[in-house]
């Protein structure tokens, strides 16, 4: 039942995000429901279709594309390098070491294999970006243009260097045009999986990020030992470096404290496993309807899109905000208690090498 409610709230909260957001999003997302029901695709194996199911199965299906494309697979596939001719030549990362964000677009470049210079911002000063009218981290710089926001960098990137995505965003065809070259099944998947993912962020930025202050800093050994790897990682000088790993520890206890209130959680370790079990359902698909996972891998294959044979925008994104407290108390205590570490080994074996440029 537990995996059920959260396959069901997060689904929820999916479909309604990907729904809501636009006219062109919904009347896609009704294309792709009505094809499904009436290509009779219902498998007896995962029972029968009623009345009663189909709000379940619409509920589903947002939840479905999520977990059909997601890093299931057991077999570990390498990078995937754009073209050479797709690489941003000069790339540099303004970044806190620390920061969930700043890990979620290292997540990106690394697994596309992307060669990246970073600048580690003193977050007291912030003397690195005095020059940026946006004063908060993380800011790339590609090829001399400022990006900012982590969902929004990673989205600007994606369509520039993943071809999938250009060979239909970046189409200058009237969107018949285009329905006719692609296919119903094809051009449909691509604009809803693609805005999906987008929503699916933003259940990393609001949710699963805002359950990470109050379990790293939720007592003061941990919370010690958080700025103990913030100093280490950090750009601070010898001095700075004692006054803030020991007031930035006092501070962000207390500031832990307000979190929790201010995002409803009683216990904040309960609250990440949780957010944890929430995806690796996502991954098995537990609570959704089997049918049309089993529906979804057959368009996937068809259009030679993931297929859920490598990690998409989703995997990165968690991967990327769980990263840097992978190896303090609450990540190891997340570890040893929910399911997720099978997947996190994927993807660190998947992601691979950094490809940061060494100074």
């Amino acid at each position: 039942m537990a995996a059920i409610r959260r396959a069901s709230t997060l689904t929820s909260f999916l479909l309604s995000r990907t729904l809501a957001s636009t006219t062109t999003s919904s009347s896609v997302a009704t294309t792709v429901h009505r094809r499904f029901l009436s290509s009779g695709g219902i498998s007896a194996n995962c029972g029968s279709y009623s009345r009663r199911s189909a709000g379940a199965v619409s509920l589903g299906f947002a939840g479905a594309l999520a977990a059909g494309a997601s890093l299931s697979f057991q077999e570990v596939h390498a990078k995937e390098p754009p073209p050479a001719d797709l690489v941003p030549k000069d790339v540099v990362l303004y970044q806190y070491e620390a920061c969930p964000f700043c890990n979620k677009v290292k997540a990106f470049l690394d697994y596309y294999d992307i060669p990246y210079k970073v600048v580690e911002v003193n977050p007291l000063s912030k003397k690195e970006i005095k020059w940026s009218d946006y004063k908060k981290v993380p800011i790339l710089m590609v090829d001399g243009e400022q990006l900012v926001d982590s969902s929004a960098i990673i989205d600007k990137l994606s369509h520039t260097i993943i071809p999938e995505k250009m060979a239909v965003s970046a189409s200058e065809d009237d969107e018949e045009t285009k329905w006719r070259r692609y296919g119903i099944y094809s051009i449909t998947y691509v604009y809803f999986f693609q805005h999906l993912l987008l929503t699916f962020s933003l259940w990393v930025d609001n949710h699963l990020v805002h359950v990470l202050s109050p379990n790293i800093y939720r007592n003061t050994s941990e919370a010690l030992e958080s700025f103990d790897y913030i100093t280490s990682n950090g750009n601070f000088g010898f001095t700075e470096k004692i006054t803030v790993k020991y007031a930035g520890a006092a501070a962000m206890y207390f500031v832990s404290k307000k979190l929790k209130k201010k995002y409803n959680i009683t216990d904040e370790r309960a609250a990440l496993y949780e957010a944890a079990e929430t995806w690796v359902d996502a991954l098995d698909g537990q609570g959704l309807s089997c049918s049309l996972i089993l529906k979804y891998h057959y368009l996937s294959q068809a259009i030679t899109l993931n297929g859920g044979s490598k990690p998409n925008l989703a995997d990165l994104a968690v991967f990327g905000v769980l990263r840097p407290i992978h190896h303090l108390r609450s990540g190891r205590d997340m570890v040893e208690h929910t399911r997720i570490g099978d997947w996190y080994t994927r993807m660190e074996n998947v992601v691979g090498e950094s490809s940061r440029i060494k100074a």
